[in-house]
């Protein structure tokens, strides 16, 4: 064979084994797609060790490029005012006190008098509490924290939870902390939003952790899941009891209820965002719990609840016309006061918030305050309410980085907005206010605690923290 000859046959063989080697791959490629499409569609093994591995992978980097400015986190909002303090005070119409406020700008709490001027102030973060028996072996800096909630307990100290942006599970235990913001207990448990304290010191709590198990007949509640528990602490800060919130609601008679749960919540398919201890008193006029009762709220599924914590189970759950909820509080009459977050649809140019007071044999409204066009009211997530002894009701405003004081009639007696600010990264010559997650008005004896005392309280430009 001549020369020319064996060139032109080795070119076809070469032709032809790259034929064959395409033809190969695309088969391999073809498999490996089927085998791939039926582990997805029929979710079987590997299919939830690779969609763990990818919502891993998804939240790192999230984590990672999300969340790389404290500005950025939605612990801050656009400042819709230049205005700082207390800019309304009808002394005669006000329940006197203190007011306890948490703010968005770190693990910090501030207690003012009626004239806005700094009483006491509290700062401790989570790094000085954090150890090896924390179950978020690595937590976010210090600068990614807030304080969603600070309750002053009957002695004067500060009871407090930790909430992290960009980690999951965000909520990060709880504290007490004295009046030089040193701990006296921590709980390590991954409590998160709220807690209630009762009258004999013990406190009723939420905690979450992932769960991997399933329920019959609802597909849609799929693994892994962040699933929220509701707990009873010591008056040391010590776990007592613990309870499933979501077994707790399928157990029960109102199952069908977390059927309605919208698309994005299936993978927190509760989201409780409040826990209020039904005490003696304000069992005597509510029918729907006893005493001992924890009252729940379901943020996604707007769902307010009752669970009894000795059965654990719900025995009363509710919907109506709000829109995103927090913080049902049972008033002493029976009624139930909330903080409607999206539900004034009526009025677009008064902000889609509103608060609630409703009849809960009738989910009739008794009572509400929403904003006005010169006097917008709206805080699409957070806030919280609390009925004074004077018949008033204090508010958080919590996006807006506002307090205010109403009356029945709805007359802003008093108001007061979060001082510190900081520049707009984004938006330059525009600045940002820290959330206000929650307040309490502080009227009893515990008021007399920080009367006359010396205390110089920091900067409020929120430059130092």
């Amino acid at each position: 064979m001549s020369a020319p000859e064996k060139t032109s046959e080795s070119a076809e063989n070469n032709r032809g084994d790259k034929i064959f080697f395409a033809a190969f791959m695309t088969g391999i490629a073809a498999i490996s797609f089927g085998i791939g499409a039926f582990v997805i569609l029929a979710e079987v093994p590997p299919y939830q060790s690779m969609k763990n591995a990818w919502r891993a992978g998804t939240a790192l980097w999230e984590q990672r490029t999300k969340y790389s400015s404290v500005e950025r986190l939605d612990f801050w909002s656009p400042a819709r005012t230049e205005e700082t303090g207390v800019t309304i005070n009808k002394a005669d119409k006000t329940q006197k006190g203190l007011t306890l406020y948490s703010s968005g700008d770190g693990p910090h709490a501030v207690l003012i008098d009626m004239g806005g001027n700094i009483v006491h102030e509290w700062r401790m973060p989570f790094s000085e509490i954090h150890d090896e028996t924390s179950p978020i072996p690595n937590p976010q800096k210090d600068d990614f924290m807030h304080w969603h909630t600070a309750k002053m307990a009957p002695d004067g100290d500060l009871i407090v939870q930790y909430t992290a942006a960009g980690d999951t599970p965000y909520g990060y235990g709880m504290a007490k902390i004295d009046r030089n913001s040193k701990p006296v207990w921590k709980y390590l448990g991954t409590a998160h939003h709220d807690f209630s304290i009762a009258p004999d010191g013990r406190i009723y709590a939420l905690t979450q952790e992932f769960r991997f198990n399933t329920y019959a007949n609802r597909k849609q509640l799929t693994p892994p899941r962040l699933d929220d528990f509701a707990v009873i602490l010591s008056p040391e800060g010590k776990e007592i009891k613990r309870v499933s919130i979501l077994d707790a609601l399928i157990n029960s008679s109102y199952a069908n209820m977390v059927d309605f749960a919208p698309y994005f919540s299936n993978e927190d398919v509760l989201h409780t965002n409040t826990i209020q201890l039904i005490t003696e008193e304000t069992a005597q006029n509510f029918a729907k719990g006893k005493a001992g009762d924890v009252v729940l709220s379901f943020r996604d599924l707007g769902i307010i609840a009752v669970l009894d914590m000795d059965a654990e189970k719900v025995v009363w759950a509710t919907r109506g016309p709000w829109l995103g909820q927090h913080d049902p509080d049972v008033l002493p009459n029976g009624d139930i006061l909330l903080f409607d977050n999206q539900g004034q649809l009526a009025d677009p140019e008064a902000g889609q918030s509103r608060i609630l007071q409703i009849d809960p044999e009738t989910n009739g409204i008794t009572w509400e305050y929403k904003g006005t066009a010169e006097q917008k009211f709206d805080s699409n997530i957070r806030a919280d309410q609390q009925r004074l002894a004077n018949g008033n009701t204090l508010i958080t405003e919590s996006s807006g980085g506002r307090l205010l004081e109403v009356t029945p009639e709805g007359e802003i007696v008093w108001e007061y907005h979060n001082p510190i600010r900081r520049d707009d990264p984004d938006n330059p010559g525009q600045k940002l206010i820290p959330v206000v997650s929650q307040s309490e008005r502080i009227s009893d004896e515990r008021a007399t605690l920080y009367r006359d005392t010396d205390f110089t309280p920091t900067s409020t430009n929120g430059d130092i923290q």
